[in-house]
């Protein structure tokens, strides 16, 4: 054995992440962005002190939440499209729990991140110890192993030893672009202080390069006589195309071919609206543009994307009888979904290889002419829907386009999660370079908004962020307003008051049932809560306005560019109105059997709608 250096664990693994490197534009820099961490009983002595010693070279964070903390690691990676990664630190029991929705976040969207919670005593001779789980048929058990369903790689570390086959399990996963997604190393308190004589070369600087596996030959032959033969071919790019860095092969193949493009919620801005062959979103939150070429397609080619029901209108929306789908994904778990055709490759490469084998051909001049005047229709239709109002009570749409007018442009970036503001910045946001649109819709976890928006601005600073968040969301999880001021990281958050859950309520009334328990006002209460939004953001160091129409709106953002740190934008809005164009049907079970003829009448209508589903 060579030279060794004696450590304790928890200074192990905090060493060990300073030396881990990749190489972005021609620049070496550090893979970790920093680590957050929320000190408790469980980590503050042990991986709390270890981070101290490193505190030059790697930067500790501390938050106000911890599920808000790993959703902002998870954003910062996101926008980094996952070249760098964070790491989130808690003590044992509520604090590690707290995290394990965002670890469902990020393994959902397939985003690294990496989570090091404590752990009980490994020893077990002070057990039970505050906030231990104890299971009365398995002593082995913790509050961690719910990590295990949410983590690509889980890890619970005993002895101090143990932690050098782990970090380096976890990097690869980390770095990997097939198993991408969260690293759980449960830390047992005890072994964080242990002390073990680590080789020296742990610790050797280390740099992470993306692999970009290339298509096998006989798929790459298959499917490139499959694209031959269609006659109406569209191209559903996801998010897989922005983690390639293929966002320039993309507009490439489509410009070669002649294929239209339409996006899922994770791939928008993988290619630049403006472009003719830019349908815009697709499926249940799709233009209508997008859709009407979807709707008579007879090939999907689905470029890392993994055909979320949302993208495909639950099956529903390809109505063409000679539907054939081709799968380039870099999983082949992805790529042959519902009976598609897999390359399973890297998508830049991946698309280079088609175009070189497609040479000389192009889709039907039909095609394109069919997808420049639905185009046309669809534009007509975004501009109506954003266009300025005086309206006392206006729509989502509304207020993007008020924001779009003032602050949106290729400096911008819109983070959102859930609700309905998703649905109407999927078909309306302005995406026109990569990374420009960031949504978490692949957990739709509610309250991922704020802390998003921290970690964006924190992976791109010379970016304006943009966070458009509901009332709802707001109230789950806004604690990192105070965190972003802190850290002098200036959000624009634009806060949409509809009262309540407006999405699910609107849900609600499209499926049969009564307006119940959504909105506050058909909420059971005694008195209806007045909450002062704006009071709120500036007791937390931010500015904040309550505005009273899109005018007030837009003269208070362009006010707001002069402001040092976060700024937060109030308007109360309507929960009912939504864009009417565009959108598909969207697989929602409406009871069999109920006393209600509302009820009765959607399942009638649901059981029509079924019938357009696609069994593949």
């Amino acid at each position: 054995m060579g030279k060794t250096i004696r450590l304790t664990m928890a200074q192990a693994v905090t060493h060990f992440l300073t030396k881990q490197m990749t190489v972005i534009d021609g620049q070496k820099l550090p893979i970790f962005g920093g680590v957050w961490a929320i000190f408790g009983h469980g980590n503050v002595a042990g991986i709390g002190e270890a981070l101290y010693q490193v505190r030059d070279e790697l930067t500790t964070y501390r938050a106000h939440n911890e599920q808000g903390m790993a959703h902002a690691a998870i954003a910062y990676a996101k926008a980094s499209f996952r070249q760098r990664f964070m790491a989130c630190t808690t003590s044992i029991g509520p604090g590690a729990l707290n995290m394990v929705t965002a670890a469902g976040v990020a393994h959902v969207n397939r985003i690294p991140v990496l989570f090091l919670p404590g752990d009980v005593f490994a020893n077990r001779a002070p057990d039970p110890v505050l906030q231990q789980i104890e299971d009365f048929g398995d002593g082995t058990v913790s509050a961690n192993d719910a990590f295990r369903s949410v983590s690509r790689y889980f890890d619970r570390i005993t002895r101090p030893e143990q932690i050098i086959t782990a970090l380096k399990r976890a990097m690869q996963v980390l770095t990997d672009p097939l198993d991408c997604g969260p690293v759980t190393l449960s830390l047992c308190q005890d072994v964080q202080a242990e002390a073990f004589d680590y080789p020296e070369s742990f610790f050797e600087e280390r740099i992470w390069t993306t692999r970009r596996p290339q298509p096998d030959a006989d798929e790459l032959a298959a499917a490139i006589a499959l694209i031959r033969e269609a006659e109406k071919p569209v191209i559903i790019a996801g998010g897989g195309v922005l983690y390639s860095r293929a966002t320039k092969e993309l507009t490439a193949f489509a410009e070669t071919h002649g294929v239209p493009v339409v996006v899922s919620q994770a791939g928008k801005s993988a290619i630049d609206e403006r472009h003719p062959l830019a349908l815009g979103s697709v499926g249940v939150t799709g233009t209508s543009a997008a859709n009407a070429i979807a709707e008579d397609t007879d090939l999907i080619i689905a470029v890392g994307t993994r055909c979320q029901d949302f993208t495909t209108g639950s099956w529903a929306l390809f109505k063409n009888e000679k539907l054939a789908v081709l799968g380039l994904n870099i999983a082949a778990y992805d790529a042959s979904k519902h009976d598609g055709r897999p390359l399973v490759c890297d998508a830049r490469e991946g698309l280079k290889a088609l175009s070189a084998g497609l040479a000389g051909w192009r889709a039907p001049a039909a095609l394109l002419e069919k997808a420049t005047q639905e185009k046309k229709i669809w534009v007509k239709a975004a501009a109506k829907a954003l266009a300025a109002t005086n309206t006392a009570l206006p729509s989502d749409a509304q207020v993007i386009g008020a924001v779009t007018r003032t602050i949106g442009g290729e400096n911008a970036i819109s983070v959102c999660a859930a609700g309905g503001l998703p649905g109407e910045l999927h078909k309306l946001w302005p995406a026109t370079v990569p990374g420009s649109y960031h949504m978490e819709y692949g957990f739709s976890c509610m309250g991922y908004e704020i802390a998003g928006g921290l970690g964006t601005k924190m992976a791109c600073p010379e970016k304006d962020v943009i966070v458009m968040v509901g009332d709802g969301s707001y109230m789950m999880l806004n604690s990192e307003i105070a965190t972003s001021v802190m850290l002098g990281l200036k959000l624009n958050i634009v806060l949409l008051d509809n009262r309540g859950y407006g999405c699910i309520n609107r849900l609600q009334m499209e499926t049969g049932g009564a307006n119940f328990n959504n909105l506050l006002k058909d909420s059971y209460h005694e008195v209806m809560p007045e909450i002062d939004f704006r009071a709120h953001a500036e007791s937390m160091g931010a500015i904040a306005v309550k505005v009273a129409s899109i005018a007030e709106l837009e003269q208070a953002i362009e006010a707001s560019k002069k402001n040092d740190r976060t700024t937060v934008f109030v308007i109360d809005t309507d929960p009912l109105i939504t864009t009417s164009e565009g959108g598909h049907w969207w697989d929602v079970a409406v009871p069999e059997v109920s006393p209600r003829p509302q009820v009765n009448k959607a399942r009638a209508a649901y059981e029509e709608a079924r019938g357009a589903q696609r069994i593949r």
